[in-house]
């Protein structure tokens, strides 16, 4: 049976199988029998294969490691567990940021911190998409019943809703020149996703309580682990199902300014 997984994984890497077979060290007719054919490579060429299309092992053969197996490396994936966001360094932030080159997605309701400890940050991302990084932002509907459900939770109201329509003001402007996408949900949200490139932080959300106040696990991906997948598959289901932002505010409104998502500027 064909691997469809690792045929997929490498369309959208844009590598042939020559390409995997000269960098992994194989003859090409090898990586085409692992495609075609569904053999299993070598512990050895997995990791390779792996680390090359930036997947899991776990994901790409999933038969391949026994569960204990995958238990220990996925529980290697945790570099830190934070007892609340507020207590990770503000220059860590940056520091991921600066450093991402490959991808970065955030799925939020508002986010609000992330603009206000930096505030060049929606340039800083849009120089980012220049230079060729991908940059996924999935933000709350104003409008939508969840992020009103989320203020009635922590007890303050529609001020979730206040927030959300000040961090959308941060990046609109930047929306009009291409150089962002931005997408609104109205899904549940059980954990707030940053990741940048193969680091991730996930801030739980707990009942009555403000993100700011809710654990924080750091993340960093491995190819035999499922953690990182896990996570980010979620980010995934959420972006497919989410809508462009550009499709509910148009045109854009000035930074620090307050405007219901679905209405237009005056």
């Amino acid at each position: 049976m064909a691997n469809e997984r690792l045929r997929d994984a490498m369309n959208s890497a844009g590598k042939a199988p020559h390409d995997i077979a000269s960098e992994v060290g194989v003859d090409p007719k090898t990586v085409e029998r692992w495609v075609t054919q569904g053999r299993l490579p070598y512990p050895k060429h997995r990791g390779k294969v792996a680390a090359i299309l930036r997947e899991t092992e776990g994901y790409l053969w999933p038969s391949a490691l026994p569960p204990d197996r995958r238990a220990e490396v996925s529980e290697s994936e945790v570099v830190r567990i934070y007892p609340r966001r507020a207590a990770i360094p503000r220059d860590f932030w940056t520091r991921m940021i600066d450093s991402a080159v490959d991808q970065v997605d955030v799925l939020v309701y508002a986010g609000l911190f992330f603009p206000e400890q930096q505030p060049d940050l929606p340039q800083v991302l849009c120089d980012k998409v220049r230079d060729g990084t991908p940059v996924r932002l999935l933000m709350g509907r104003d409008d939508g019943a969840q992020v009103l459900h989320r203020g009635s939770e922590e007890g303050i109201g529609d001020a979730v809703v206040s927030r959300v329509r000040n961090a959308l003001s941060f990046f609109l402007p930047h929306v009009e020149h291409g150089c962002m996408e931005i997408r609104l949900h109205d899904t549940t949200l059980y954990n707030s996703i940053f990741r940048f490139d193969d680091e991730m932080l996930v801030n739980a959300h707990v009942y009555g309580l403000p993100a700011a106040h809710a654990p924080v696990i750091h993340l960093r991906r491995l190819a035999g682990g499922e953690l990182f997948s896990i996570y980010q598959g979620s980010f995934d289901h959420v972006w497919a199902e989410a809508v462009p932002v550009s499709q509910h505010i148009d045109p854009p409104v000035p930074p620090g300014s307050i405007q219901p998502v679905g209405a237009r500027a005056p």
